[in-house]
């Protein structure tokens, strides 16, 4: 098992528990979102989409038809595959990625109008694709959260009561978890409603949270990242919670606070997670221990056999 890191720079690969022995294996503009789909790793970047069959030693691009893709999803797998782009549409393939349709009933939702942000040359992109059983959820930054019951083809929102700078969306056993750049939120009925998990903690920005082993992870800064440049680095403090975010518990971590926890994932048993500084952080015996790290931020973390 290893671990795939997605950076400003490409993409790294390697051992868990030693990876200062991680080696760069996709030169690439930034990368968005590097996940596993069984034994195919995709890296969503702005440069465009990449695929490898091999474990993420050879990668090929895909032909998307916007260059800016943030986020991507196959579901069923092997089957339909989704690429969220920036501005904010939602293409699908059935063809491995040779040719796609846009699923034009995201550009239909009552809100559309509204999905922009300065920070992003005042336009919105597809953040996250998540599937929960047959039912797909796309988080707009900034633009909320939206629901689909028929493989894309129409969308409701799902946006009340959330803030709308959506990073990302975890799908856990009966609920999800909304990480925003104003809040973390669970909902247990799809979106209907929205319960702030963060009101007892001092961070308000969110990148990323994970569960595994039924232990919910999540890291907030006191800002987004033009803040960073501080003297306290991104002032930033990592969370753990075994009753689904209800109480958050600050843990310690190295690097902290001036590095940010970006990505998580689950590996041989054991959580990771990547900071803003490039660390991987490895979680043992109930503690954070360092396990090396890369030149470059942790955007997104992917387990890989």
């Amino acid at each position: 098992m290893e671990l795939l890191a997605g950076t400003r720079n490409g993409v790294y690969r390697g051992p868990p528990t030693a990876f200062e022995e991680a080696v760069r294996v996709l030169d690439s503009d930034r990368v968005m979102r590097v996940r596993t789909f069984g034994s195919r790793a995709y890296a969503a970047t702005r440069s465009g989409l990449y695929r490898s069959l091999d474990g993420g030693d050879a990668w090929t691009r895909l032909a998307t038809p916007r260059t800016g893709v943030y986020s991507v999803l196959e579901h069923p797998p092997e089957e339909r595959l989704y690429a969220g782009t920036h501005p904010a549409h939602l293409y699908v393939s059935t063809d491995g990625g040779v040719t796609w349709a846009e699923l034009e009933g995201l550009q239909d939702l009552p809100s559309r109008g509204s999905w922009h942000t300065p920070r992003h040359r005042d336009e919105a992109h597809v953040r996250a694709l998540r599937a929960d059983g047959d039912r797909l959820i796309a988080g707009i930054e900034v633009g909320g959260v939206h629901v689909s019951e028929d493989g894309g083809e129409t969308w409701t929102e799902r946006r009340e009561g959330l803030h709308d700078d959506v990073h990302h969306v975890l799908v856990a056993d009966g609920y999800w978890v909304v990480s925003t750049g104003d809040g973390l939120y669970r909902t247990d009925d799809a979106g209907r409603t929205w319960t702030r998990l963060d009101g007892d903690v001092e961070g308000r920005y969110f990148r990323e949270a994970a569960v595994h082993d039924d232990r919910l992870y999540a890291a907030a800064t006191v800002g987004p990242p033009p803040t960073w440049d501080g003297p306290r680095g991104t002032d930033a403090a990592l969370y753990e919670s075994i009753d689904g975010g209800e109480t958050l518990e600050p843990v310690e971590y190295p690097g902290a606070p001036g590095e940010f926890v970006l990505s998580w994932a689950a590996a041989g048993g054991e959580m990771y997670a990547g900071t803003t500084a490039g660390q991987l952080l490895r979680r043992v015996d109930g503690a954070w221990r360092g396990a090396g790290g890369v030149a470059s931020g942790v955007a997104s973390l992917a387990a890989v056999e």
